[in-house]
């Protein structure tokens, strides 16, 4: 049980961290800005928002489930994770730490969508904020890439309950994105405020699980690859 429980935990923590990343939450804000534009009513706002950030959660939810019951679904897959995972994570976490304090950087083009486009996104009402929010999930940045492929996989296919967790990180990435929402939508005009401080915020965080991720990685080294502990 309380195995399950961490996983959950991480997972809910890394969906929060992937959303509150620079990249991401300035996408974020940007759209649910956009359809406070397109939309007069507040309410219309907030579940256009709902919608938008349910697009996303989806989007990491099923990426995760396809890519986890792919690699176990071919028998040779999932005895070569059964058998090397745990070697494996050490070194995956120690790379995706390096990734979130920045000493490697990775350039992804990702996936754009034109004015146009979203134009007929918004107006086409809930389904196409939801398709919005889907389609911009999909723009992994090199932070919320390793994140998710390097941290939240791994993770989820050394655990148990493994299947679950994109869908447990995908709501994480949702509610910062929903919290917004309700800002707008109730016109808070101290949003620009809390986006500097939610920004500053971020840095620390992201070192922190930074740090975190490489001090776990190198004791997973230690006692399932060198085996001197």
């Amino acid at each position: 049980m309380t195995e399950v429980l961490i996983g959950f935990a991480s997972a809910l923590w890394l969906g929060i961290l992937t959303s509150i990343s620079p990249c991401p939450l300035v996408t974020n804000i940007a759209a649910v800005s956009f359809l406070s534009k397109r939309i007069a009513h507040p309410t219309l706002v907030f579940i256009s928002g709902l919608a938008y950030t349910t697009g996303r959660m989806v989007a990491y939810a099923v990426i995760g489930w396809v890519i986890i019951n792919s690699l176990l679904g071919i028998p040779q897959v999932a005895q070569f994770m059964q058998k090397y995972m745990i070697k494996i994570l050490g070194p995956l976490l120690i790379i995706a730490g390096l990734f979130l304090l920045e000493v490697i950087t990775l350039k992804l083009s990702g996936i754009s969508v034109s004015q146009k486009h979203k134009n007929k996104l918004i107006e086409s009402g809930f389904p196409g904020a939801f398709v919005l929010g889907f389609i911009f999930a999909l723009a992994f940045c090199p932070v919320s890439a390793a994140l998710f492929f390097g941290s939240l996989i791994p993770l989820a296919l050394n655990s148990r309950v493994g299947t679950l967790l994109p869908f447990i990180y995908g709501i994480g990435t949702g509610l910062p994105v929903l919290g917004f929402a309700v800002a707008i939508a109730l016109g808070i005009k101290s949003l620009s405020h809390w986006f500097k401080r939610m920004t500053a915020l971020e840095i620390y965080m992201r070192k922190i699980t930074g740090g975190i991720f490489i001090i776990v990685g190198v004791y997973y080294i230690l006692i399932y690859v060198l085996k001197v502990i």
